[in-house]
């Protein structure tokens, strides 16, 4: 194989390496200074100034503060990675009702710190925000949609106590995932992470489990 078609190869594996890195390295800088000033308060030239890069080039790449937000959101949903939190949740279906509820909350260890301080942020942006009102609902919708998922996998493996149907499990999964939960309880009455962890799994049981 000529040499330059290896060095091509090289150079554009580099690139997307380097990509990606700035990328991350621009969502740390953005919700480190959301987190600290609030959303309104956080310019994009203030993101790009601390990130090393210009403001076009966070523009080009996330279309303003809104897709900043999503972006950090999209990456809270993936955990501690490198395989995406989702994807390790769809691989415990094939387990036993009580094995597939303790993955859950194993993993809300790594989602819930990072996908609640989000939501959070973008529901106090969304009273003086409709772009962020417009997120927050989007993504409410989709936790909704993943735990209605979530509950017709539980069901198909028999994980359902009589009487309680699929929507209904799908409730009380949403409700028990909300990032107000994390909130409530970890937050503000300073649970550790572990103690979540354990009340996510035992709420779940409990409430849904035969």
């Amino acid at each position: 194989m000529p040499s330059h078609v290896k060095t091509r190869r090289y150079d554009s594996s580099r690139r997307r390496a380097a990509a990606r890195a700035r990328r991350q390295r621009i969502l740390d800088v953005a919700g480190r200074l959301m987190e600290r000033d609030g959303y309104d308060a956080t310019t994009v030239s203030a993101i790009a100034e601390e990130s090393g890069v210009s403001a076009e080039t966070i523009y080009k790449a996330f279309g303003g503060k809104p897709g900043l937000v999503r972006g950090l959101f999209e990456r809270a949903l993936e955990g501690a990675g490198p395989i995406p939190a989702e994807t390790r949740s769809d691989t415990l279906r094939d387990t036993d009702p009580a094995t597939l509820v303790s993955g859950w909350a194993r993993l809300a260890t790594e989602v819930a710190p990072r996908g609640a301080a989000v939501m959070v942020l973008v529901r106090a942006a969304a009273s003086s925000d409709p772009a962020m009102g417009e997120l927050y609902h989007e993504m409410d919708a989709r936790r909704l949609r993943r735990m209605q998922d979530n509950a017709r996998a539980l069901a198909a493996i028999g994980g359902l106590r009589d009487g309680i149907t699929v929507e209904e499990a799908g409730d009380v999964l949403f409700t028990v995932s909300s990032p107000e939960m994390y909130e409530l309880l970890v937050t503000r009455r300073g649970w550790s992470i572990q103690r979540y962890s354990r009340y996510v799994r035992d709420t779940i049981t409990h409430a849904l489990l035969p």
